[in-house]
């Protein structure tokens, strides 16, 4: 009974494993948004802002002593 439980938590294991490292090894490309207004202390507003310009996500970056929008896309 403990044999087969076992098998399953290390198969869970094994798959959440190699997930975590396709994540880890993904690339992102910044550009800074066009549309985004002011200074940039919310990245969920951001993101919003950068999905109305097609882009996936967008995250507050430090650019120069300001902090800015920048859409973020895997590439």
């Amino acid at each position: 009974m403990a044999a087969p439980v076992l098998f399953v938590l290390v198969l869970l294991f094994a798959t959440e494993t190699v997930t975590a490292r396709v994540v880890s090894e993904e690339r992102h490309c910044f550009s800074q948004s066009h549309a985004f207004k002011g200074l940039c202390f919310s990245s969920d507003n951001c993101a919003g802002v950068c999905k109305t310009e097609k882009f996936p996500s967008g995250e507050c970056k430090m650019h120069g002593a300001m902090p800015k929008c920048f859409c973020k896309v895997v590439c």
